[in-house]
């Protein structure tokens, strides 16, 4: 490992625990400002006040925010997250099992999307006014518009209409593509604007005049060069990879991060929102890290920016 990209990783790990500290931090506040609380429903069942109380003393909601807030922070230095009052488990157990099933969605969602997108991206900006192009640009433009929640019904719909695709609960298929889809075209637009401007650059003029074979000039060095910016993005694309989730998570029934953040919310479960929003902070700043390594392996010169 070189000196510059170990400083870099530093910067980036110290800039990711902030970014998840803070994030975390602010969304325990929110919950706990929000209007009722775990015990809520308790009092809408008209439990005496004593039930209540004794509730609100256990789950530690009768404490002020600033008390509440310090006892996470020092349980999150010991790697304890509190215990869900929705599930009356420890936080940590949830979100091992859902943040892995949201894992194993995202990277299947991101693997189709950048397999399809990039392919064809570059077919599309090497001949913007082809039969091809003509074709998929409006397709992408569609999907790029199509919020994955309605993505995700329409889906879940050709799937039970047809049964091309498996839709009972725990099937990975309706999910996966519902994400991957409006991913895949947007990285496609991309990539085929990067590759048209990359294409016309100097360089690659020279190389096809001096009698370098067309296919090696687009599928090399054109492909390159334009992943330079399709990579760059590929940080707003995790973070649309986990906002998206939860929509289609609850749509589906996929027992991931989104659907249990839903249902924490629902429940008033302070503890497990602000541990849904840690998990899903470390997701994403873990998703940049990794995308900034790999755009510096496919382009070197951004090592020289470290």
């Amino acid at each position: 490992m070189s000196a510059g990209l170990g400083r870099f990783l530093i910067r980036r790990f110290v800039t990711a625990g902030i970014f998840v500290l803070v994030v975390s931090s602010s969304a325990l506040v929110l919950a706990r400002l929000a209007p009722g609380d775990a015990a809520t429903d308790l009092l809408l069942s008209r439990a005496n006040a004593t039930t209540i109380a004794q509730t609100r003393a256990r789950l530690q909601l009768d404490r002020p925010i600033v008390w509440q807030l310090g006892a996470w922070l020092n349980g999150l230095a010991h790697l304890d997250l509190g215990r869900s009052s929705l599930f009356d488990r420890p936080v940590a157990d949830l979100l091992r099992e859902r943040a892995a099933r949201t894992a194993t969605l995202a990277f299947a969602a991101l693997a189709i999307a950048t397999g399809l997108a990039l392919p064809v991206g570059v077919l599309t900006g090497s001949r913007p006014r082809g039969a091809f192009a003509r074709i998929v640009t409006p397709v992408s433009l569609a999907l790029v518009a199509c919020p994955p929640l309605l993505g995700a019904l329409g889906l879940l719909w050709l799937a039970l209409a047809t049964r091309w695709l498996p839709a009972g609960p725990g099937s990975l298929a309706v999910p996966v593509l519902a994400l991957a889809l409006p991913i895949a075209a947007a990285i496609e637009r991309l990539q085929s604007q990067a590759t048209a401007e990359a294409l016309a650059a100097p360089d690659l003029t020279a190389a096809a005049a001096r009698g370098v074979p067309a296919a090696r000039v687009l599928w090399i060095h054109a492909a390159r060069q334009s992943l330079r910016p399709v990579l760059g993005i590929f940080g707003i694309v995790i973070g649309s990879l986990f906002s998206g989730s939860l929509a289609v998570e609850f749509v589906t029934s996929w027992p991931g991060l989104g659907r249990l953040t839903y249902e924490a919310i629902v429940g008033r479960d302070v503890f497990l929102v602000a541990g849904c929003a840690l998990a899903g902070g470390v997701l994403i700043a873990f998703g940049n890290i990794v995308a900034d390594v790999v755009r510096a392996i496919a382009d070197p010169r951004v090592a020289e920016t470290w």
